[in-house]
């Protein structure tokens, strides 16, 4: 991987991480059109780049973590379910699920149609207009929706998103609770995995990372910004498209 790798990298990171769209699935495409191999550096690249996506939100909802408890206690609660998950299934995911071509495709095409079924169920039944007002006891039930982003191609936003809609959060509620329970979910995956992986690293690869980490923060908060003005007169349906011609296009180029 080089500099010039790194960076666009960065970018499709800060894109992808918080759009409905499984910012894995895009930055193994992205890495195969490039060329990179995909060995443990690279996977474990890609998952420690996310950490400058999280702290764009962090920056941005600074007000929100530091004074809104009530936020807080419900993500608390959605995390739980999430950290068990992501801790129990590690070495599985990082072995056998990172770079599963096949998975990444299949779980594109079936979670645009989800997308677009709960985001056609949420013009009817979604009545939270605020994070606060979710009930405490469905906010575990976020978080097992995000739990399923484990598996490449899920998309974290994506399951958080219908997890957030099905629970009567409104379509731009569940995108911020979406970002904001990212923070600790992401702060603990990629501070295990550089715990478990950072010594293995030399000087031109924490070079590579520090490039791929700030070009994700700044790109991310602009996404973010955008995502949220899009989000005030369109719904999820142009992003459940987006998925499945995406699935075929990752089937075209990884399969025949």
């Amino acid at each position: 991987m080089e500099l010039k790798d790194a960076l666009i990298l960065g970018v499709v990171e800060g894109l992808t991480e918080f759009l409905p769209v499984s910012s894995t699935g895009h930055l193994i495409l992205t890495a195969h059109v490039l060329g990179i191999p995909h060995d443990e550096f690279t996977k474990s690249f890609e998952i420690a780049i996310q950490l400058g996506s999280i702290l764009a939100v962090l920056f941005l909802y600074i007000e929100r973590f530091v004074k809104d408890f009530e936020t807080w206690k419900r993500i608390i609660l959605a995390f739980i379910p999430t950290g068990l998950v992501g801790f129990a299934l590690y070495k599985v995911i990082k072995g056998y699920l990172i770079g599963n071509d096949l998975v990444v495709v299949a779980n594109l095409f079936v979670g645009g149609i989800l997308l677009i079924l709960a985001d056609r169920y949420c013009e009817r039944f979604c009545y939270l207009r605020d994070i606060d007002e979710l009930p405490l006891k469905k906010a575990p039930l976020i978080g097992l929706f995000q739990a399923l982003a484990v598996v490449p191609g899920v998309s974290r936003s994506g399951a958080t998103i219908v997890g957030g809609m099905l629970m009567g959060l409104s379509r731009r509620s569940s995108a911020e609770f979406s970002f904001i329970l990212a923070v600790p979910t992401m702060l603990a995956a990629t501070g295990y995995d550089l715990l478990k992986t950072g010594a293995q690293f030399r000087g031109a690869q924490w070079e590579l990372l520090g490039v791929g980490f700030i070009t994700a923060f700044f790109t991310a908060m602009l996404t973010v910004k955008l995502f949220l003005k899009f989000l005030g007169s369109h719904g999820f349906t142009v992003f459940g498209i987006y998925r499945m011609v995406i699935a075929v296009l990752y089937a075209v180029i990884f399969f025949l």
